[in-house]
């Protein structure tokens, strides 16, 4: 019996390689979605390995509903498991518009359906904890402050909070311009808490001196390179245990947070789209369930009478 090839003696690995390289450059693929791909097509790599395929037109659905199984059996989430093969689904397009397979052998894969789960927005009594948690007599305390106010104002992703240019910042007219997925921009609000949070770190004479590799970056490190998203999520985790919050909170619970309490204070759905820079009015259209889910939570703790129409319900059917 043959021994088993490695993964490196695989054509895959350049494929892939190559796969990815036009991912970024072609559509704009942020860094984030690049590692994820490439972790998830690592893995396809090693499944094919070790079942000796290295041929791309040797592989069909029933290969790729095997490695199906395995990650079912890993006990991963729905969620993961349909990442995973949206990856490998694309990377197979890729391949077929090159030429190099005469068909694609995931397109009918599904894994099973799974269950949809809503945003967790904070309540606004937490809002309002979390962008008080940083101390402002520091440094960076105010860019901590600012970094808050300016995702909670405009709606902004992670990636797209750190993004920011000084260029793009318009604290006159308390608007941004934000560089969203796929190299799309879009223009978000800055209220008045935003910019005067703004305006009191980017004029702080003690706030780093950018170095050149971060350029024109609103949000800094103490060691004047751009800060990361990795860094923010660290700086929200702190904010969460001093503003003594009970609930887990990340960069992008205030984007969530946004959303839902422009939608609780009545704003438009196409307005929202717009904001959070949404393709597709399906994707915003899950923050009006949350908004009914906290009406209704909001009536059964408050009305006198809906207990007894939950269990008049319950009687019925």
């Amino acid at each position: 019996m043959a021994p088993r090839a490695k993964p490196r003696e695989l054509g895959f690995g350049r494929l892939i390689a190559e796969y990815l390289r036009e991912l970024s450059a072609a559509r704009g693929a942020s860094a984030h979605t690049l590692r994820a791909y490439s972790a998830d097509l690592a893995e396809l790599e090693e499944y094919l390995a070790r079942h000796e395929v290295s041929d791309p037109r040797a592989v069909t659905p029933r290969t790729l509903r095997g490695l199906l199984v395995e990650l079912d059996e890993r006990e991963l989430s729905r969620g993961t498991i349909q990442r995973k093969l949206s990856a490998v689904r694309s990377f197979f397009k890729h391949l077929l518009h090159r030429g190099m397979i005469e068909a694609h052998p995931a397109l009918g894969l599904r894994p099973a359906r799974s269950a949809r789960t809503l945003p967790h927005a904070l309540e606004e009594s937490e809002v309002d904890a979390l962008l008080a948690a940083p101390d402002v007599s520091t440094t960076a305390g105010r860019r901590d402050r600012a970094l808050f106010e300016c995702m909670y104002s405009a709606g902004t992703r992670a990636a797209e909070t750190v993004g920011l240019n000084r260029a793009d910042v318009d604290l006159r007219n308390g608007i941004a311009r934000i560089r969203g997925k796929g190299r799309k921009e879009r223009i978000g609000a800055l209220g008045s808490h935003a910019v005067a949070a703004m305006k009191d770190y980017l004029t702080d004479p003690e706030r780093p001196r950018p170095v050149s590799a971060a350029g024109d970056a609103v949000f800094l490190n103490q060691r004047g390179g751009r800060l990361t998203t990795r860094s923010l999520g660290r700086i929200v985790d702190g904010a969460v245990l001093r503003a003594g919050l009970r609930r887990r909170a990340t960069p992008h619970t205030l984007r969530h947070s946004f959303a839902t309490h422009l939608l609780d204070r009545g704003a438009d759905l196409r307005a929202v789209q717009e904001l959070l820079g949404h393709a597709h009015l399906v994707t915003t259209q899950i923050y009006t369930h949350v908004s009914v889910e906290r009406l209704r939570a909001i009536y059964e703790q408050a009305h006198p009478r809906a207990s007894i129409a939950r269990s008049e319900s319950a009687s019925t059917t």
